[in-house]
């Protein structure tokens, strides 16, 4: 960690120039600069009040946080099938189950349903990408053709079925995660 380039980012982030940290710090701007050049360091006492007037601390500064992975490839995805519902999931994005929503790819085969879920907090999208589904909500059916979507609170109990003769496709989002 460059300590120096990380506390430039957080004056920039603040508003903050070099003058002004220093004056709230009671130090002159050229140390701030040679701190932020990497040319000298801070005494902790001096590291803690420059943190304190950037409005952290310094557990907070020095707990790095792991970026947070935004593409993904081929090689991510986990797949899952069920013979007994006949179908396959796939989790496009891994560990999705810790995040609020929980995006699949379902494929069903021809006879091929989802599990049947219970009413639950959250929303439920789903896109048909092939063939056609049926989406039972309670006692109600609706037919889901390709290139149309579904979106509905999950107040009731629900689960899809293939509603074509071939395999049918969708994107399937759930929040909270329950796949």
């Amino acid at each position: 960690m460059k300590i120096g380039e990380k506390i430039k980012e957080l004056r920039i982030r603040n508003g903050l120039t070099q003058q002004e940290l220093a004056d709230r710090c009671e130090l002159s701007k050229g140390f701030i600069s040679q701190v932020e050049r990497e040319l000298t360091s801070p005494s902790i006492a001096t590291l803690m009040d420059i943190l304190e007037s950037l409005g952290t601390n310094i557990k907070d500064f020095f707990n790095e946080q792991i970026d947070e992975k935004i593409v993904f490839k081929k090689e991510d995805i986990f797949s899952l099938e069920n013979k007994e519902w006949n179908h396959v999931i796939h989790w496009i994005i891994p560990n999705a189950q810790k995040n609020r929503m929980e995006p699949i790819i379902m494929e069903l085969a021809p006879g091929g349903s989802s599990k049947e879920e219970d009413p639950h907090d959250g929303e439920e999208f789903g896109y048909v990408l092939s063939g056609s589904i049926v989406l039972h909500l309670g006692k109600k059916s609706y037919r889901v053709r390709k290139g149309e979507s579904f979106s509905f609170k999950p107040a009731m109990t629900h689960y899809i079925t293939n509603g074509s003769s071939g395999k049918s496709t969708l994107l399937w989002v759930s929040t909270p995660p329950s796949f």
